[in-house]
């Protein structure tokens, strides 16, 4: 079977889910486009068992934050179909006092750690996990690292000071 263009994929995910998918975008290529949480799951298995999209590997999972947005945190899905020999990203955006999204990992099995990595990461909290954990950081750990809460440097820091460079 030949390469689905980007635009039959879009128009096939409009038809069913309609208002609850938006910003189509191409970057490079790469179909992109955002739903809500309500949504994730039922569109994660239409893409993985729909026939002519057979979406069948879960590429990577991952998380991002923008602080300056309503809702800060995303998940972020790239999906791959062998058969049709594209990609898709899916963006799902949350709420920073509790991110809280359902788990793909009833769907990929593969999706297990790349949901505790972003878990330890980002601190989304994949509802239906089998085992969710820090993987990464310290079990103590109260912070999630990868979100932009602080300051890049320390302001009390002699050592980056003007003067020890000759300036």
């Amino acid at each position: 079977m030949g390469k689905i263009s980007n635009q039959s994929i879009f128009q096939k995910l409009a038809d069913r889910f309609g208002e609850h998918i938006s910003m189509p975008a191409e970057p490079y290529g790469l179909l992109t486009i955002e739903t809500d949480k309500e949504s994730i799951a039922e569109l994660l298995r239409f893409l993985k068992e729909e026939s002519e999209l057979n979406f069948n590997y879960l590429t990577d999972i991952t998380g991002i934050h923008y602080p300056e947005r309503e809702l800060p945190i995303g998940v972020v899905y790239h999906l791959h179909s062998f058969r049709n020999n594209v990609r898709i990203r899916i963006k799902v955006f949350l709420e920073a006092a509790n991110p809280s999204i359902p788990t793909a990992s009833t769907l990929w099995e593969g999706a297990n750690w790349m949901e505790r990595e972003t878990y330890d990461f980002f601190g989304v909290n994949f509802e239906g996990h089998p085992d969710l954990r820090r993987i990464l950081n310290m079990d103590d750990l109260t912070a999630f690292p990868m979100r932009k809460e602080y300051p890049l440097e320390d302001p009390n820091r002699v050592d980056k000071k003007d003067f020890y460079f000759g300036r």
